[in-house]
């Protein structure tokens, strides 16, 4: 256990001392984010802080392996397990750092989980079987693929998606490495001692991390820490599948159970999107810490909160590795009691949030924005005599109803277009904030040509708005008028503008 102590401190200490190196290259590289409607922090806080939690927990266990301690040398022996640690850890990280950077499409984030979790599978760490309460052993071979990806896709998303406050998804990994480390100590086989030295070098590396993140954090782990730690708390158990008797167990029950708080509000988010018939991929301000905000808690009281279902959790999920079923059972219904009456208080789940959402449309920004704008815009689309001016009336409308874009195209655009693809955009809009923008698209049949009249907008909970969708269309009906009157001439971008696409 004094290897495992060491690399716990150098984890530490190394991911503690990477964060603020990590912090300036975030500004230089840009990989900063800036406050909308949806995130809960006022200022511009650097991301990428993932790089010193992958740091933190890569670095100290090649320490003890060029020290040549006899726990390190015990984990580094299982050549496939280790490279399909590594390789999908790296891998997932890298892609959290491009999307971080550069920001990525969610079906792409989604790919990449796919093939860092197909990497780990194809080098050993896989889903094979599990011994359940009640039902005993259940082995999911010849399928185990079909199992491990989802068990991989499903814990990296779950920790993304709680990952909304400061110091919130780092705390809840933390609390799901205990677990980890404890049964793994408990089981008193050989092979565990490599989970525990894995789930306690990942537990340094969040601490030192949390020492920067926790409230008011002055840097954010980013999709490269959320996904890198996802991934990491799905992987590690599957460390000790065949090579110690209570590998299965340790492999489903015990993370599945330590990480019931993120689990749960991806499932609820799930369910919430599928019901406002919206695509699972899309953001919203619905999860379980922002209800907790909205209820009137602070984000320092929020986090505890969240912090004590997570070690409710992590209890349960100790009980139900030493407990008789009849233990296990209750602990389930307990815990799964305590976890309803704080969803029920918040009202994250949609039967409960319904009215509230219905009243936050008289309350949103953008639409009494366009309210205000709308009758003005109307009027000037009305008296102009031509489609010189069009461009001009629908910015202006952009910048009163501080809308991030609007956009035009056509499927006609050639020498003979009446609209061609030109496109204005908010300056303080980054490629990011566009993508997870909403956009109210509207179709204008012109004779021989279809123009596409699109307009963006940060929106709290990642809906077009039915008042503001209404108000639009009006909008749209006047420039189709506009676009079909005697003197329309073909509408030309600004020079020095580029059509972009989001």
């Amino acid at each position: 256990m004094v290897s495992t102590l060491t690399a716990v401190i150098l984890a530490l200490i190394l991911s503690w001392a990477a964060t603020p190196l990590v912090r300036r290259l975030a500004f230089v590289v840009g990989a900063v984010d800036k406050p909308t409607a949806r995130r809960v922090h006022t200022r511009s806080i650097p991301r990428l802080g993932g790089l010193a939690i992958v740091a933190g927990f890569i670095l100290p266990l090649f320490i003890l392996v060029a020290l040549q301690t006899q726990i390190a040398v015990m984990w580094f022996s299982q050549g496939s397990l280790v490279v399909g640690l590594l390789a999908g850890g790296l891998t997932i990280a890298a892609a959290g750092a491009w999307d971080d950077i550069q920001g990525m499409r969610a079906q792409h984030k989604l790919l990449v989980q796919v093939l860092a979790a197909s990497a780990a599978w194809g080098f050993g760490l896989r889903v094979e079987s599990v011994t359940l309460p009640y039902f005993g052993h259940v082995s999911f071979h010849p399928y185990s693929f079909l199992v491990t990806i989802p068990w991989f896709v499903g814990i990296i998303n779950a920790v993304n998606l709680i990952d909304g406050l400061d110091g919130l998804a780092a705390g809840v990994g933390f609390f799901a490495c205990v677990a980890n480390f404890i049964i793994a100590y408990l089981g008193g086989y050989p092979g565990n001692l490599v989970i525990c030295l894995l789930a306690a070098t990942l537990a340094g590396a969040i601490v030192g991390f949390l020492f920067h993140n926790f409230h008011p954090a002055t840097i954010f782990m980013g999709d490269t820490g959320s996904m890198f730690l996802g991934f990491m708390l799905a992987a590690i158990p599957l460390v000790g599948v065949g090579t110690t008797k209570g590998g299965t167990a340790l492999a489903i029950l015990v993370p599945l159970l330590a990480l019931g708080l993120p689990i749960f509000d991806m499932i609820s988010a799930m369910v919430r999107r599928f019901l406002a018939r919206r695509s699972i991929f899309s953001a919203d301000r619905s999860h379980i810490h922002h209800k907790l905000l909205d209820k009137g808690h602070s984000h320092r009281g929020a986090v505890l909160i969240l912090y004590g279902l997570s070690l409710l959790f992590t209890v349960v999920s100790l009980v139900a590795y030493v407990g008789r079923s009849h233990e296990i059972g209750l602990a389930l219904v307990g815990s799964s009691a305590v976890l309803f009456i704080v969803v029920r208080a918040a009202g994250s789940m949609p039967i409960f949030g319904a009215r509230a959402r219905d009243a936050r449309y008289q309350r949103d920004a953008t639409v009494e924005a366009l309210r205000h704008a709308v009758p003005r815009v109307l009027v000037e689309l009305e008296t102009t005599s031509g489609t010189e001016k069009l461009r001009g009336v629908l910015e202006r409308l952009a910048v009163e109803a501080q809308l991030m874009a609007v956009e035009a195209s056509s499927t006609g655009a050639n020498g003979s277009a009446r609209v061609r693809p030109w496109r204005w955009t908010q300056d303080t809009a980054t490629p990011q904030q566009l993508r997870e923008a909403v956009v109210a698209t509207f179709l204008i049949d012109l004779t021989g040509e279809l123009v596409e009249l699109r307009f963006r907008w940060d929106s709290e909970d990642g809906t077009v708005h039915p008042q503001a969708d209404m108000l639009l269309q009006l909008v749209a009906d006047a420039t189709e008028r506009l676009l079909r009157g005697p003197h329309a001439r073909p509408l030309k971008p600004r020079a020095q503008e580029h059509l972009s696409v989001v």
